[in-house]
């Protein structure tokens, strides 16, 4: 049986009994007392990430807000399944939260596939000027029409190439990328970016990765320092390639029929805590960044530094040509972006 086909029996096992109790235990809880409902979010990070501990922060600030009476019981490390299925586990009100990256959302919402376009952001100030602009907003809101709704925005950095000990190779420009195979997060234009660089894109589970990349399933993947570091990777790679191809955050998301049965006061109580919660984490990620790229180097893996990112921009463009990137809606999402920060030009 696959990993992937174990893991979500073992989700359905675990979330049945909870549908045979009309949601009792994900949504309403009691508590001795009565009064307390238990939210249960599920996610695919380890306890050590700068995430997890952003919703470590909300959990406990959600719990003082609320005086008790809203617990959010938290669940890393893929322990109810991969993304996709949390988002799903959403979708059909067996779970009540997750955090998930935006790439897999992309077959469920098309706009978010706009953070998969390579060097759309001039850097991370004008990533978090457009999160926290109006177009954020609607983002956020997206997903509304397939019963998802976003509460907040985390800091997952820019991601970037690695390379596994078995192939050596550091990257420095596209070329470089040639040949390799390098896994991707289960989206179509993730798919397609690598495939423009000119390697071969290979979808995998995170939790998956550490072995892939051990056996040479894969050549190498991407992601951002944190993610290199907490989830131990950075044991089997070789070179780590800081050409920050693209930025795409976290978001953190509530089931619609969970958000329904919250009464307006517990649902304020979440968004308080949610936004509360984004703004801790985004201190916790930059102290991450710092400290997992001194401890990745420290364990003998390269940084390579001195990165052509003319040449990688200049080849990834071709993407904006794509049939998905030409709809008129996501043109028009392309150019708001590229528009937040810039001087406004004076008659």
């Amino acid at each position: 049986m696959r990993p992937s086909t174990t893991r979500a029996l073992l989700g359905i096992a675990f979330l049945l009994p909870l549908a045979l109790v009309g949601y009792g235990l994900w949504l309403g809880a009691a508590t001795p007392a009565g009064r307390a409902r238990v939210l249960r979010l599920g996610h695919g990070l380890n306890r050590d990430h700068p995430v997890h501990k952003g919703m470590e922060f909300m959990a406990a600030d959600l719990l003082e807000r609320s005086d008790s009476r809203l617990h959010l019981d938290l669940y890393p490390d893929e322990q109810l399944g991969p993304e996709r299925e949390l988002i799903e586990g959403l979708q059909m009100g067996s779970l009540a939260m997750t955090k998930v990256s935006t790439a897999p959302l992309e077959d469920f919402s098309p706009q978010m596939k706009i953070f998969s376009l390579p060097f759309l952001f001039r850097d991370g100030e004008h990533f978090w000027q457009v999160l926290e602009s109006p177009i954020g907003a609607e983002l956020l809101d997206a997903s509304l029409p397939f019963r998802l709704k976003g509460l907040a925005y985390y800091d997952a950095g820019a991601r970037s190439f690695y390379i596994n000990k078995r192939r050596n190779r550091a990257i420095r420009r596209p070329e470089d990328l040639e040949g390799l195979s390098i896994r991707v997060q289960r989206s179509r234009s993730a798919v397609r970016l690598i495939e423009i660089l000119g390697a071969k894109p290979v979808p995998i589970p995170f939790g998956e990765l550490y072995t892939a990349l051990d056996t040479g399933t894969v050549d190498g993947a991407e992601n951002n320092p944190p993610s290199l570091y907490t989830s131990r990777q950075h044991e089997v790679a070789s070179f780590y390639c800081l050409d920050e191809h693209t930025f795409v955050p976290d978001i953190l998301m509530i089931g619609i029929d969970t958000w329904h049965r919250l009464s307006p006061e517990e649902q304020e109580w979440i968004r308080a805590s949610a936004h509360a919660s984004s703004e801790k984490q985004r201190v916790y990620w930059e102290e991450s960044v710092r400290e997992s790229l001194a401890e990745i180097e420290k364990a003998g893996v390269g940084i390579v530094r001195d990165v052509d990112h003319a040449a990688f921009e200049k080849r990834a463009m071709s993407m904006y040509a794509d049939p998905d990137y030409q709809v008129p809606a996501i043109r028009d999402l392309v150019e708001r972006i590229r528009a937040v920060g810039r001087p406004v030009a004076t008659p």
